[in-house]
Parts: C-alpha cells; sequence; structure tokens
C-alpha cells in the first residue's frame, strides 16, 4: 500500500520528523519566524502535541519603543530582529527553551540569528553556535545609512514594566 504524504509536508510547511523529536523533549520552545514585512518572536509551550503560544510580538511593536516612523520599512532588518528577540526575551528570561526556526532557511549571521542573540541576550538559557550569531556592528545598524537609535530603543524595552 502506497503512503500519502500529508498536506502541509506536500506544502513544505512541516517537517514531521523534526516536529515529532522536538516535541518529545517537553522543553518550551522560542517559535522565530519572518515575514515580508516583520520579524515575529513566540513563546510556546508543548502539552500533548498541542502547542499553545504563551505571549509573542512582532518588530511591528517596536514602534511603539522608539522606531521611527520614516523607517518602518526597515522592521524586518538585523536590528529590527535583534530587539524584537530582546523583547521577547525580557519577558522570558532565567528559563531554559530550545529554538524553533521552521522551515527557514538558516543561514549563519543572519536576520533569525539576530532575533536569537536577542533572546540570548536577555538573559534566556539557549545553547546556539557564537559562528552562526551577526556581530555588534550589524545588529546596531551601524552599516545603514540612515541611523537607528539602537540604545535609546533597548534602553526604553529594559525600562518598561511590561517587558518584564
Amino acid at each position: 500500500m502506497m503512503k500519502v504524504k500529508k498536506r502541509r509536508q506536500i506544502e513544505r510547511k512541516t517537517d514531521y520528523v523534526a516536529r515529532k523529536k522536538m516535541l518529545s523533549g517537553d522543553m518550551p520552545r522560542i517559535i522565530i519566524r519572518k515575514t515580508n514585512k516583520y520579524i515575529i518572536v513566540e513563546y510556546a509551550e508543548s502539552k500533548n502535541a498541542q502547542d499553545k503560544i504563551v505571549f509573542g510580538g512582532s518588530s511591528k511593536s517596536l514602534t511603539k519603543y522608539g522606531w521611527p516612523e520614516s523607517m518602518s520599512g526597515s522592521l524586518k532588518s538585523l536590528a529590527a530582529g535583534y530587539l524584537t528577540g530582546y523583547l521577547i526575551g525580557k519577558k522570558i528570561k532565567g528559563k531554559k527553551v530550545i529554538f524553533d526556526f521552521g522551515l527557514i532557511r538558516t543561514v549563519p549571521r543572519s536576520r533569525i540569528f539576530a532575533a536569537a542573540k536577542g533572546v540570548i541576550d536577555a538573559g534566556v538559557n539557549v545553547s546556539v553556535g557564537k559562528d552562526s550569531l551577526p556581530t555588534e556592528v550589524r545588529i546596531k545598524g551601524e552599516h545603514m545609512k540612515n541611523k537607528i537609535p539602537f540604545d535609546k530603543i533597548k534602553a526604553a524595552i529594559d525600562a518598561d514594566k511590561g517587558a518584564k
């Protein structure tokens, strides 16, 4: 008898072998996704193969922390990814989690790893190869023509009581 692939497997949305391994570990996950406009970071727990998103956020929320409106098109940049990861990491602080990048191609020093570095810098216990994380110069956006008030936004996230 021929086995029929599941719809999400055909659409390349789910790798069921990797998902089963991840769910059998019983550890909470940090899910990092990127869209055409934003970086999304979520904290999820799984019970009996049922995912529950405890909380999350996207880089769109950085505008309330001082991200310039004129640079709203760069909410998917390395700096935005880092700050979004940092914001969510402040809420998780001190827990041991694993990263879930899904089927995103994991290119070292990319936006996905910038978000991961933000989570780690916020104080979350996660193991990731240091070679895959982007440099401070790239994260702060110092290479960009229009400078992002990176330190000001990071300080606003640290000062926000709702982020802790």
